[in-house]
């Protein structure tokens, strides 16, 4: 690997590893002010908002500048996110402008790798890049977790800063204080991180302008035969993922009665096991083999309504391990299918752009379905197992459409995995 990957690596840990302790904290400021559970759980779905809007917009910007100062200007953006929420805007508001800047920051760290390494190389990246974002996450909840712990926030709020009164009195507001500083040393790696050389693409005058092009590279990659799949597929992964976080921290509240410092330690072992699924998927899959990896999908949604039938730890653990495995071994090479199908019909920042449209509806999607399902006076248990059958439902159908295509198309798809096989040698 080119030395500017690892930087690009480390910008990436620190930046998603306040992102998680972030979640974490503005859930507890939420439970500490008494709102009610949908609102925790609209937590999700309220950080996904900017990516769905924006998406036309942010692929293209982040094609006309270097994509290290597109990171540090989306680590800004967190850190204004940060002191909104410190200083009395609603969590649910001021933690979706913490997603603004994930918006931004999202196609300049994926489209940076297939600028900086060639094609043989990006389930490997992939791989790595997921690993690590992974092991962000596991320690960013548990960070965050230990952040509003009693023992850590205890010591936190004594600090005393002498004739100023910082207004920071609860264990939240200490942690989000404290994850300022983590989105400050992310920004400072980003400014590390080398130019590439590749062209940059110029914004146009008129932003609207945008709205044609992004309305095209979508429909590109839906019509395209592999690109459909590998799109359908990742969205839905990562539709379920991102609400998996805070499903997790409810079941654990009911089922295990933990609170939250407990409950973000469990979301960090299906942390453990996608970090293991994405490793040796990174080892063990080719690119012209992704599709192979479909099923795995229905097989996550039906082990999310098996979850409501655990009360035991011990059992809960290598469960969890299990159900992120999965999703790891999942999405490596899908997403690199998925990433290499969009650079070569439309270029690397646009195509990351359309993707996150994608995965970031379903996010706002599902998560609106799981907090309406709450609002409407389902139980914990029972919106569970509503969403792990529409999960798993859904994934049947793109296991069938890609049959359909597979029986119909066959040349077409057989030819573009021939491409992708010719790629990485």
């Amino acid at each position: 690997m080119k030395r500017g990957f690892y930087t690009i690596m480390s910008a990436q840990f620190f930046s998603s590893l306040a992102d998680n302790a972030m979640f974490i904290a503005a859930i507890e400021l939420l439970r500490t002010s008494g709102a009610p559970e949908w609102q925790r759980a609209a937590l999700v779905p309220m950080f996904a908002l900017f990516y769905v809007i924006l998406a036309p917009f942010v692929g293209a910007f982040a094609d006309a500048l270097p994509k290290g100062r597109v990171m540090f200007i989306s680590n800004a953006i967190k850190i204004i996110g940060c002191l909104l929420m410190l200083f009395g805007t609603h969590p649910l508001l001021a933690y979706a402008v913490v997603g603004l800047g994930a918006a931004a920051y999202s196609p300049a760290k994926y489209g940076i790798l297939t600028e900086l390494l060639p094609a043989s190389q990006l389930v490997k990246a992939n791989g790595w890049i997921e690993g690590l974002t992974i092991a962000s996450i596991i320690l960013g909840l548990l960070l965050g977790g230990q952040l509003i712990a009693p023992t850590l926030s205890s010591h936190l709020l004594a600090i005393d800063v002498s004739f100023f009164d910082t207004g920071i009195d609860t264990p939240p507001e200490a942690a989000i204080l404290v994850l300022v500083f983590v989105f400050l040393l992310a920004a400072w790696f980003n400014t590390r991180i080398p130019h590439t050389g590749v062209e940059m693409r110029p914004l146009p005058r008129n932003p609207l302008a945008l709205l044609p092009d992004f309305w095209t590279c979508n429909s590109r990659l839906w019509r395209d035969r592999l690109g459909q799949i590998s799109l359908g597929t990742t969205t839905l992964f990562w539709g379920a993922g991102g609400n998996l976080k805070y499903i997790v921290l409810a079941w654990a509240a009911v089922a295990l009665h933990y609170n939250t410092t407990q409950a973000s330690s469990l979301t960090g072992v299906v942390a453990v096991g996608t970090a293991v699924g994405a490793v040796v998927a990174s080892m063990r899959m080719r690119l012209d083999q992704a599709t192979r990896v479909i099923p795995l999908g229905i097989a996550m949604g039906l082990l999310l309504v098996a979850m409501i039938f655990i009360h035991n730890i011990w059992i809960a653990v290598p469960f969890l391990i299990l159900l992120g495995g999965l999703g790891g071994f999942l999405v490596v090479p899908m997403n690199a299918l998925l990433q290499h199908r969009g650079h070569n019909l439309m270029g690397s920042g646009r195509s990351i752009a359309v993707q996150n449209f994608n995965e970031q509806a379903a996010i706002l999607g599902l998560g609106a379905f799981y907090s309406l399902s709450l609002k409407l006076g389902l139980s914990v248990y029972g919106a569970i197992v509503a969403f792990g059958l529409v999960v798993a439902g859904v994934m049947w159908v793109m296991r069938r459409w890609h049959q359909r295509n597979a029986d119909i198309h066959r040349e077409e798809i057989e030819h573009l995995l021939s491409i992708a096989r010719k790629d990485v040698h």
